[in-house]
């Protein structure tokens, strides 16, 4: 495959992968997935720089620990991130997925991350990049 054949099916898989979604909305969807990736492996480094995880089964461990929002684990990484994303809503879990993955898996993580803002007391949360 020369390289006008491979951007051909790129640019081919893009249009068939955004279906319906007129190509300047597109990059709203994507540049939104683009920041949670960012924000999920954010919360990855953590784990392995200041937590002391080794591998990724120590982090889907701790992580897990932490899936109900209010464990230690949890609530020392809203406390030093300003958010906590699940080890089932990390963006490298959907990826790792393949063609398991489903749209409900982002529209989950959404109505828990909704949730729970809801449930806040505090509107003093801020995200620190």
């Amino acid at each position: 495959m020369n390289k006008q054949e491979l951007a051909t099916k790129i640019w081919t898989s893009a249009n068939k992968m955004r279906s319906k979604i007129e190509a300047n909305e597109y990059k709203d969807y994507i540049l939104g997935f683009m920041f949670y990736k960012f924000l999920s492996e954010k919360e990855v480094r953590y784990l392995y720089d200041s937590i002391g995880c080794t591998s990724e089964e120590d982090v889907k461990q701790l992580i897990d620990l932490g899936d109900n929002y209010t464990s230690s684990y949890a609530e020392t990484i809203k406390k030093d991130l300003g958010y906590f994303i699940p080890y089932k809503y990390l963006f490298s879990t959907w990826i790792s997925k393949g063609n398991d993955f489903v749209i409900g898996d982002v529209t989950d993580a959404l109505a828990a991350t909704l949730m729970r803002r809801t449930m806040c007391t505090s509107s003093r949360e801020s995200l620190r990049l």
